[in-house]
């Protein structure tokens, strides 16, 4: 069953700041001055960038502070042009269209103690996490962070100033033999429920290791495949089946994109594989997945047009 669609709103960027070299903090604001959406730790917003593609980026903001919300997003120079466009275009001042905010990635309220690993960009919805904790006062926690390198960590003056000696930060130097071996972490199973968010290399690793924890005591935030380990992308055309029309996809762009330049709507919420709203039934053709929602047993009738591509030279769909 796919997902409703969210409702859209504009917010003003009230605030923009490099955190980094490559990431820039957005903090929004309601045009108006109205209180902005409840949201819970974890939780995060749908945004329509600048390019016109929908990205999603998690609130690092508390949740109790609803007069502004605050999200972070790294450039990506090698993306598809989404965070491009949101740190080079979006000035101060500038209105930016977001949905409600939505949470796949809730703290448990019966954990005992937490144990948060982030990885480059993935602390974001951690750093709203914690700061929600700290706020309760009641379950206690730490984090691991691990990073290329301190100028390339993002909220490091924040850890350190908010959660002085419950951080431990590690850098690998963007290598791949100097990565922090977290089995000790894992070698005997705790009563910590475990959060994890950045890069696959790392979540596929937590996953791996704590095999033997207890069921549901392990959690992961992913937007999507990474598409480091992705094949290059080829030019298809889609067939609408309906109509007979033949649409272009370039190699740059999605299905729903290509359908959209040409007049064709496709209900779509997450743009990035997730939420299921844009499935579409698959009649011919070859599809390479890329999705994070269909089973097995799906793939061949079914196909998300945000994400997925194709393997053959034609795909023919049910519009």
């Amino acid at each position: 069953m796919s997902t409703p669609e969210l409702p859209f709103s504009d917010l003003r960027v009230a605030r923009k700041r490099m955190l980094t070299q490559d990431t820039v903090l957005f903090e929004l604001q309601h045009p108006q001055g109205h209180t902005l959406p409840a949201f819970t730790a974890g939780a995060h917003l749908t945004v329509e960038t600048p390019a016109g593609v929908r990205r999603n980026y998690s609130l690092c903001s508390d949740p109790a502070n609803l007069r502004s919300c605050q999200i972070a997003v790294k450039r990506d120079a090698h993306g598809r042009g989404g965070s491009i466009a949101m740190a080079d275009r979006l000035a101060e001042g500038s209105l930016i269209t977001v949905s409600q905010p939505r949470n796949n990635f809730e703290l448990e309220p019966r954990a005992q103690q937490v144990l948060f690993i982030a990885g480059g960009i993935g602390i974001t919805p951690i750093l709203s996490m914690m700061r929600h904790l700290k706020r309760l006062g009641v379950v206690p926690f730490r984090l691991i962070y691990c990073t290329r390198d301190e100028a390339h960590s993002a909220f490091l003056p924040e850890l350190q100033h908010e959660f002085p000696g419950l951080t431990t930060l590690h850098h690998d130097g963007g290598k791949l033999a100097s990565a922090l071996d977290l089995w000790p972490e894992f070698e005997t199973p705790g009563t910590a429920h475990v959060y994890c968010c950045g890069p696959k290399g790392l979540m596929d690793s937590v996953a791996d290791m704590s095999g033997h924890w207890p069921s549901g005591s392990i959690h992961f935030e992913s937007f999507g495949i990474d598409a480091s380990t992705l094949p290059t992308n080829t030019a298809f055309t889609v067939t609408l089946q309906k109509s007979g029309e033949k649409v272009a996809v370039g190699t740059t762009q999605s299905i729903l994109e290509a359908l959209r330049a040409s007049g064709h709507r496709v209900a779509s919420s997450c743009e990035s594989g997730t939420c299921g709203t844009c499935r579409t039934t698959l009649l011919a053709g070859e599809a390479d997945h890329r999705d994070m929602v269909l089973l097995d047993d799906e793939k061949a009738r079914h196909i998300m047009v945000c994400v997925s591509r194709a393997r053959t030279s034609e795909l023919v769909l049910d519009l």
